[in-house]
This record gives C-alpha cells, structure tokens and sequence, in this order.
C-alpha cells in the first residue's frame, strides 16, 4: 500500500511543476518569439491556444510515445468533462458567470461545431492519423478566421491583448534560458505524470483510461480552474466562460489529435458512448443554458450545481462499472 502512495504523491508533484513550468514556459517563449520579429497577433494567438492547453498537450505527446494512447485520448476527453462539470460548475457556484457576446456569436458555435467533428471521428471506433488531420484542418481554419476577424476590425481581442502586455520585460537570453529550462521541467512533469498515472492504475485493477479520465485529465485541467476562478473573483466574471470554451476547443482538436497521429489506437464502444457522450451532453447542456428558451445568457448558481452534480455523478459511475 505504500508503493501506492508514492505514485499519488509523485504524481501530485508533476501536476504542480507542470502547471508552473508550463506558465513559464509559454511567458518565455511569447517574449523570445517578439524579440525574434513575430507579430503580436501571432504571439497572442499562440498562446492563448496553447496557454492553459499546455499541460494536456504535453501529456497526450509523452502517453503516445510511451505506448499509452488510452491515458491520453481519456485525457483530452476528461479534460473537456472537468472544465464544463467542475472548473464551470464550482466558479457559477461561486460567482454566476455571463456568456461574452462574442463566445456566444463565435466561440461556442466553434466548439460545437468542433465536438460533432469529433463524433465524426471517432464513430468508427478508431483513433488514426486521418482522424487527426481532419481534427488540426479545423483548428488551422478557426485560427485563420481569428487572424482575418482580428485584421478586419483593427483590434485585438481582449484576452490576446493581455497575453502580449509587457513582452519586454526581460532581456533576450534570459528569455531563452527560461524556456529551455521550461520545457525540460514540462517534459519531466509530463514523464513522471504518464509513469504515475500507469502505476496507479495497474495497482488499483482500473483501466489506463479510466486513469485519463479521472485523476489526470483533473490534474491537467487545474490551469483552466484557477485561470476561471482567478477572472471571476476580480470581478472579470465575463472572460471565464471563453477561457473555458476555447481550452475544450484545443483539447478536441489539438490533444486529441497528437494520440491520433503518433499513436493511432482503438476505443471501446463504451469509451465512445459513455465518455464522449458524457462530454458530448455537457456542451449541448452550456448551449443550451445560453441560448436556450428563456435563458438568461449567464451561468446561474442552480445551473453550476446541475454541472458540479454531473461531474460527481459521472465520475461515480467510472470507477462504479470498473469494479
């Protein structure tokens, strides 16, 4: 029992550093990036799609390399599930959350968009490198229509313009120093998360995806909780919603689709009907509480616990049906 509780606080330790390195990894690459002449459209760009998606991402490339496709598809999947059922479901309980007009009039429609695709894919069962092709096809067309929207109307989305503040503020080798180092504590975080994840699972008797699902698509989503708890408490409550949509779009299309094409591997029937389907649900349920009839275009308190008690809920019946 003990060698289990060395793998839970090994893997405590890599969510940590790799929430942290991630943060600073993503700060040192925006300011190496501008002091190597990219625009700031660009630069904000990526690292709003990147930004808080990091973690997810450099897990679902580490679980594919390591001969675990299952911890990774289960992770961008979960992550989506945890962002709508917790990270939205505890903020609304804490402060009701307003849908911006722009994610209702852009984001969200995308993100629906972007989760039928994914049923699409995922219908026939498999996970392949078609399937990851159509998934970065979308998101290269979501990130043109940012650009082109971005330089018709002159200006820069508002949480673009707050990811290209202060670029200079440290010199360019310390800029590159930081992101080496960065991206060397992100790929050991990421190693040490795969290894624990897997070691867990194996002495508990659940699947690697049941893993993905739960502990570690939770750990990579702590990013979204305090970025969306964070913009509620300053009384910025209207930016919440999109950080949150636009992170499931990323886990969708660009974690999803690193399995799909490092790694191509099969799902069960009920990894597709119960887990994307669960996930599936919760993004028809947040457009519905935003443009359903007589919605009032905000997450309510009643309505955070209806996602907070569908989380509890779907993770009681994982680890329920893989007794």
């Amino acid at each position: 029992m003990s060698v289990i509780w060395l793998w839970v606080v090994l893997l405590v330790v890599g969510f940590v550093v790799l929430v942290v390195s991630a943060s600073y990894f993503v700060d040192a690459a925006k300011i190496s990036a501008h002091y190597l002449g990219v625009s700031e459209l660009i630069i904000g760009l990526t690292a709003v799609s990147i930004g808080t998606s990091a973690p997810e991402i450099l897990v679902a490339i580490m679980d594919s390399y390591t001969e675990s496709p299952d911890v990774a598809i289960g992770n961008a999947i979960g992550s989506n599930i945890a962002n709508i059922g917790l990270v939205l479901g505890l903020t609304a309980i804490v402060v009701p959350l307003p849908f911006e007009e722009r994610v209702l009039r852009s984001e969200l429609p995308m993100l629906l968009v972007a989760t039928c695709i994914t049923a699409f894919c995922l219908a026939n069962l498999r996970v392949g490198p078609i399937d990851g092709l159509i998934l970065l096809s979308f998101l290269g067309y979501i990130l043109f229509r940012l650009v082109r929207d971005t330089r018709t109307t002159g200006e820069l989305p508002e949480e673009i313009e707050s990811e290209v503040e202060d670029l200079e503020r440290m010199s360019p080798l310390r800029s590159w120093i930081q992101l080496a180092i960065g991206l060397i504590f992100l790929l050991i975080a990421a190693k040490v998360i795969v290894s624990s994840a897997e070691h867990i699972a194996r002495t508990i008797g659940v699947s690697e995806m049941i893993i993905g699902l739960t502990v570690v698509a939770a750990g990579t989503s702590l990013p979204e909780l305090a970025a969306t708890m964070a913009a509620a408490l300053r009384r910025s409550p209207e930016i919440a919603i999109g950080n949150i949509v636009g992170s499931n779009i990323l886990n969708i299309l660009a974690v999803l689709s690193v399995p799909a094409l490092l790694n191509p591997s099969n799902i069960t029937p009920i990894d597709f009907w119960r887990d994307f389907g669960v996930m599936f649900i919760l993004t028809m349920l947040l457009a519905l509480f935003a443009n359903g009839i007589g919605a009032k275009k905000i997450i309510t308190r009643s309505e955070g616990v209806i996602f907070l008690a569908s989380y509890c809920c779907y993770i009681l019946l994982l680890y329920w049906q893989d007794l």
